[in-house]
């Protein structure tokens, strides 16, 4: 059975701050330090509480996974400029941070987090066992998710990140299938996006929507890769990952009950087609 989550539901991991030339970066984490680690990306607006629903599972498979804020996202500090928020910037504080992990880290980018996960690999493969895409695309976010995003980046000048929030979910709220999340989860969701920086809520937003089609030089990095989406994503669509992975010659996990968050929305199947797809890799 599918099982709905939050990303209040951390099971037993714990914080963890990662020393950074940029800054410290936030983390959580979980497993045997001495396991193999696994480095998890979270999307535009997200953070690392978005993978919390699968740290235990992959602490019990003998993963050391550890899921971070990108730079200036909830609780690490990030550049004040807009320019900082590059996919290759960040990649570059990803192949940092992966670096300090140990020998062999499985990369997972989730949405605009694969797309910096996707800038890492192509800055050098060496430090990277797999590639992990889930949620994520070839090239920029389009459709009504981008639409979104274009019509609140002129007014953050005058809103601030605060009232892009209130707009933000004011929009939502108009949607015929808007569902309310619960009282505490609803907390969390404005405490961690009023936290972020206004220039990584600019910066990342121009990048998740200019992003050049990188596939093919993604294919040639040699990776084992894995495509994963949930059954019904809004943001790229099955189809368009689907394609991608034929691109890749990477293997295409689907997962029932799920949308764009499927750590969230169906764990279990999260992570056990993470760890079947890495224990394959021997």
């Amino acid at each position: 059975m599918t099982r709905i989550a939050s990303q209040l539901d951390l099971g037993a991991a714990r914080p963890l701050s990662i020393a950074t030339a940029d800054g410290p970066i936030a983390a959580l984490h979980s497993g045997p330090p001495d396991g193999r680690p696994a480095l998890l990306l979270p999307g535009y607006t997200g953070s690392k509480e978005d993978f919390g629903p699968i740290m235990d599972a992959l602490a019990g498979a003998g993963l050391h996974a550890v899921a971070i804020d990108l730079p200036g996202q909830y609780e690490s500090p990030g550049p004040t400029e807009v320019a900082g928020y590059t996919t290759g910037a960040l990649g570059s504080r990803v192949r940092e941070i992966a670096a300090q992990l140990g020998d062999g880290v499985h990369l997972v980018g989730h949405s605009f987090g694969g797309l910096v996960a996707r800038a890492a690999v192509l800055a050098g493969a060496d430090l990277f066992a797999s590639l992990v895409l889930m949620d994520s695309g070839p090239a920029a976010l389009s459709g009504s998710r981008a639409e979104r995003i274009e019509l609140m980046r002129p007014l953050l000048p005058e809103l601030g990140v605060a009232g892009i929030y209130a707009a933000s979910e004011a929009l939502a709220a108009s949607e015929p299938d808007h569902v309310p999340d619960p009282p505490e989860l609803a907390a969390f969701m404005q405490r961690r996006f009023v936290a972020g920086s206004a220039a990584m809520l600019a910066g990342m937003g121009e990048a998740v929507t200019s992003e050049p089609d990188r596939v093919a030089e993604l294919a040639a990095a040699g990776l084992p890769m894995l495509v994963m989406f949930g059954v019904r994503d809004d943001a790229w669509l099955p189809q368009l990952q689907r394609e991608m992975a034929l691109r890749l010659g990477a293997r295409c996990v689907e997962i029932d009950g799920a949308a764009h968050s499927p750590a969230v929305e169906n764990p279990e199947a999260t992570a056990t087609a993470l760890i079947e797809f890495w224990r394959a890799q021997g």
